[in-house]
């Protein structure tokens, strides 16, 4: 009889690990993914459009129905006008959102972004910040995809309208 009931014991602890990956909410704890898409910068009157691309990484925290995240992006770009071009762009901000359908994550992002802009022989940093908004689903357990439109206001009159897809990894 020790028997049995020594191998539900094994048999519950050992399904506790899973009992509580299943309890895990969407939209809690960690994610890395990838991002890309259309990328358009504006300055000193000239417009020129490219495509962004990049990797990107952060922490949601789950309160109920809303999310807040902290997040982190490296992007380049292959926007450039003439000698000028548009090169790395970092960026470090918050979002802020409401989970729809149980799967789906509205949110609206604010942070601070600083690009780089080079020419031949020389190149600039500029400071800035971005707000943006977006959309992120969960198409897996561990894997979500977005879209985000997103506006970044840089020093010196530069600025940026992109429009992003990504995917992410959760953990």
């Amino acid at each position: 009889m020790r028997m049995i009931y020594a191998a539900a014991a094994l048999v519950a602890f050992a399904a506790t690990p899973a009992f509580a990956e299943e309890s895990r909410q969407p939209f809690d704890g960690g994610h890395i993914g990838v991002v890309a898409g259309y990328d358009s910068l504006h300055g000193a009157g000239v417009t020129s459009d490219g495509i962004a691309y990049g990797v990107q990484g952060g922490y949601d925290f789950r309160l109920g129905g809303a999310v807040l995240g902290l997040e982190a992006e490296a992007a380049e770009s292959s926007t450039d006008r003439g000698p000028v071009e548009a090169g790395r762009d970092l960026y470090a901000g918050g979002r802020i959102g409401a989970v729809v359908g149980g799967r789906g994550l509205l949110y609206a992002k604010l942070g601070y972004t600083n690009a780089r802009l080079s020419a031949p022989g020389a190149g600039v940093n500029l400071d800035g910040i971005r707000a943006g908004a977006g959309i992120e689903w969960m198409v897996g357990r561990n894997v979500s995809v977005r879209a985000e439109y997103r506006y970044s206001n840089y020093e010196d009159g530069v600025s940026r309208n992109q429009g992003i897809l990504g995917l992410s990894y959760r953990f």
